[in-house]
């Protein structure tokens, strides 16, 4: 017997609608799908901060040989500080990008308690559910947004965690929130921490976005009250968006726990997770990253950097939201959101004549990326979802 009882399998959704984008020969196409930052003229960027890192790494590093199952401790070290404020570092290992670090934390979970529940709010990112029912989770879902509205149900997650138990885990997108941009408000957050805290559950931060929404120090604030106040949190942390380092694939894992010696073992675990998966994490991003963060003045130039990112985003959000309603797809709403993702209300129908009159990708759920978006396009873009909807 070989693999004859395997079946192909239907591609990932997203990655389809890359291929098809790719292969649209138009040449006003707008790709609203995938989760990139782009800037005015369509391109990813390499931070400027990023390429002077480089620079000096490529005349000074003098060796490529393997770091370690744990990778780069200065450069967990110096992003956990960055997250998490100087001093109050938390102990972690870098991992394979932010989806490495959430799928080592839901091993570790499974390790720890077979069977063991986690929570997670709905709409989320699609690799969410995969990720921990690959890892044996049992997965508990809610709505966070009010089906026929599309509007953010207050109090969602407080209502579900009511029916929690000890040591059930709880995903929390620790800011800009992906599909939505809508963020619990800080009263919220200090419900769910002391909710959390009571109920003893196991809060999993997936941090992605920071720095993207309303500024780095704010956007690790929920974060960092959760770390306060609930006693063992996992929190796995990207640096693809935030430092534009997509395809190095550099993310940290971090542990808080209420002794240094659990903290310690949690860790020893992560570690041989960690070397029957991957063995050791790729080092440039992690070096880059490092770079950055251990000099003011190229940190203070990736500060500017990411700065001018947000104000893009935040711009056109602004932007989009002017327009109001427009035949029942709520743009005002869009500027209450925070980061690059928003949700329209839009017909499976609907998006799919976007894509073929149009030429205007985006997934089938109504999720946009607004930095996919150029600012010349706003308008073409508003014409096109009031031709989709038939609105003269």
């Amino acid at each position: 017997m070989g693999f004859e009882n395997l079946r192909p399998l239907a591609p990932d959704p997203l990655l389809a609608l890359m291929g098809r984008f790719r292969t649209d020969s138009r040449d006003r196409k707008m790709d609203l799908g995938v989760g990139v930052y782009r800037d005015a003229a369509g391109e990813t960027p390499v931070f400027q901060a990023v390429k002077r890192a480089e620079g000096r790494l490529l005349h000074t590093q003098r060796t490529k040989a393997y770091l370690g199952v744990e990778g780069d401790p200065a450069f967990v070290a110096l992003l956990g500080a960055a997250i998490f404020e100087a001093g109050r570092g938390l102990p972690g290992l870098q991992t394979v990008g932010g989806t490495g670090a959430l799928r080592l934390a839901a091993d570790l979970l499974a390790r720890s308690r077979p069977g063991r529940r986690i929570w997670l709010g709905t709409p989320t990112w699609p690799n969410h559910a995969p990720i921990f029912a690959a890892a044996g989770l049992q997965m508990l879902g809610f709505d966070l947004l009010n089906p026929a509205s599309m509007r953010p149900r207050p109090g969602a997650m407080l209502e579900a965690l009511q029916g929690s138990a000890p040591g059930d885990a709880v995903l929390i997108h620790g800011c800009c929130h992906n599909p939505t941009g809508i963020d619990p408000d800080t009263a919220a957050i200090e419900e769910i921490a002391a909710l959390m805290a009571a109920r003893g559950l196991i809060p999993l931060v997936d941090l992605a976005y920071q720095g993207l929404g309303s500024g780095w120090q704010q956007d690790g604030e929920a974060t960092r009250q959760l770390v306060a106040r609930v006693p063992t949190v996992l929190v796995a942390a990207s640096c693809d968006k935030n430092f534009g380092l997509y395809r190095e694939r550099t993310g940290a894992l971090f542990v808080s726990s209420p002794t240094r010696a659990e903290a310690q073992s949690l860790c020893s675990h992560l570690a041989a997770l960690a070397r029957t998966s991957y063995s050791m994490p790729p080092d440039h991003g992690a070096a880059v990253v490092k770079t950055i963060l251990e000099d003011g003045d190229l940190t203070k130039l990736w500060s500017a950097e990411l700065e001018a990112m947000r104000g893009r985003i935040g711009r056109l959000r602004a932007a989009l939201a002017a327009y109001g309603d427009v035949g029942g797809v709520d743009l005002g709403a869009l500027a209450a959101g925070l980061g690059m993702f928003a949700m329209l209300q839009l017909t499976p129908q609907q998006i799919d004549r976007l894509q073929a009159e149009f030429g205007i990708y985006m997934a089938q759920s109504g999720r946009i990326n607004i930095a996919g978006l150029a600012e010349d396009d706003i308008d073409r873009f508003v014409d096109a979802l009031r031709a989709v909807q038939g609105v003269g």
